[in-house]
């Protein structure tokens, strides 16, 4: 099977190819389009900030790749955020597959740091991406800005107020955590895309 990690300018995404390589699979890191639409999966990571991403994406072509891709794709941190229709940060259009705008936490006692950090439980897990878990499975979170509940929602976590830990529309999947800084839940979870990834090539085999 070959799994593409989309290569451009946000940080994060060597950690990426590593959890892929723990699980078995060599990944390609790559902004060559045909690469990208021809592997059988594609992942989506990076932290960073949206303005700069977007402006990457869109000068190298690539937000018209993400978007035309009919593959498994799976974004990770800043890579869900750039798959929403708009950002706070930086006031960014974005790529637009999920129907949802990405705002920044507005803390309310000095107790509520930004950017939100460190292990935080996962609830109201939906889809196969989520097997094999359980309702307060802990996950690594970094970050300063989320997408709200909204009906692509697929899991939940709580920061100041409820929002979206993982959203899911068609043949993309995003996470606002880490899976591959989250130990055996993030790894469960990477794998669990793969399966979805596998499962789409057997169809097509079949």
């Amino acid at each position: 099977m070959e799994v593409a990690i989309v290569k451009y300018n946000a940080g994060n995404i060597y950690s990426v190819e590593s959890a892929l390589r723990r699980l078995g699979v060599d990944p390609i890191l790559t902004d060559d389009k045909e690469t990208l639409l021809h592997a059988d999966c594609v992942l989506f990571p990076g932290q960073g900030e949206a303005s700069n991403a977007m402006s990457y994406l869109r000068e190298h072509q690539l937000d018209t790749v993400i978007r035309s891709l009919r593959k498994p794709v799976l974004g990770i941190c800043i890579g869900q955020q750039l798959l929403c229709r708009h950002s706070e940060e930086g006031d960014t259009d974005c790529l637009g597959i999920f129907d949802a705008d990405v705002v920044r936490f507005s803390p309310t006692t000095m107790e509520e740091k930004i950017p939100a950090m460190g292990w935080n439980e996962l609830r109201d897990l939906k889809t196969n991406l989520f097997t094999g878990l359980q309702e307060g499975d802990f996950v690594y979170f970094v970050h300063s800005f989320y997408v709200p509940l909204c009906a692509q929602t697929i899991a939940t976590a709580d920061y100041i107020q409820p929002y979206s830990a993982a959203i899911h529309k068609d043949n993309y999947y995003a996470t606002q955590f880490h899976p591959e800084k989250s130990g055996r839940v993030g790894e469960k979870i990477i794998d669990n895309f793969l399966r979805l990834a596998r499962q789409g090539i057997n169809n097509e085999e079949g």
